[in-house]
């Protein structure tokens, strides 16, 4: 009966110690709910994003992955505005990709773009950042290029 009362105290421990792990900031990489595209008329679309800050995630991107839920996507912080290109290579799905300006304005909007495709998809101009999402999603929820998209990194300029 003892040794139960142990594994019954470290299971505790355990459950305890991933619990304050899971309470953890939000860091590069990790999901963001703050992000948010709101169309001229006034409706607003959230989305759940990774964020790619870093060479090593804004070069993968969402590559390999077979599957993204439908509010979920990638945003990727350039950091300073710049022409951007972005490809498809080893991406297995579909992705309407938003360039967006400095100011949190969408510039361009590629859509449903070909899965592991070497096309280069250009920005079209200086733009901070691209917010990658299921291919279809823009269109379907009426999302087009001078809607503004919510978050932090634009609040910074």
């Amino acid at each position: 009966m003892r040794m139960a009362g142990v594994f019954s105290r470290l299971a505790l421990i355990f459950m305890l110690m991933i619990g304050s792990a899971c309470a953890q900031p939000v860091a590069p990489g990790d999901i963001s709910p703050d992000v948010a595209i709101i169309e001229s008329d006034g409706a607003e679309h959230r989305f759940r994003v990774e964020i790619a800050d870093e060479p090593e995630e804004i070069t993968t991107g969402l590559m390999y992955r077979t599957e993204l839920a439908e509010d979920a996507g990638m945003l990727f912080d350039f950091k300073r505005p710049q022409v951007i290109s972005m490809w498809m290579k080893n991406t297995l799905i579909s992705l309407d990709m938003a360039f967006i300006d400095e100011t949190g304005v969408i510039t361009r909007i590629a859509e449903n773009t070909t899965p592991r495709s070497l096309e280069s998809i250009p920005s079209g101009g200086p733009v901070l950042a691209v917010l990658e999402v299921n291919g279809g999603t823009f269109a379907r929820l009426g999302v087009e290029t001078g809607d503004r998209v919510r978050h932090p990194i634009f609040n910074k300029r």
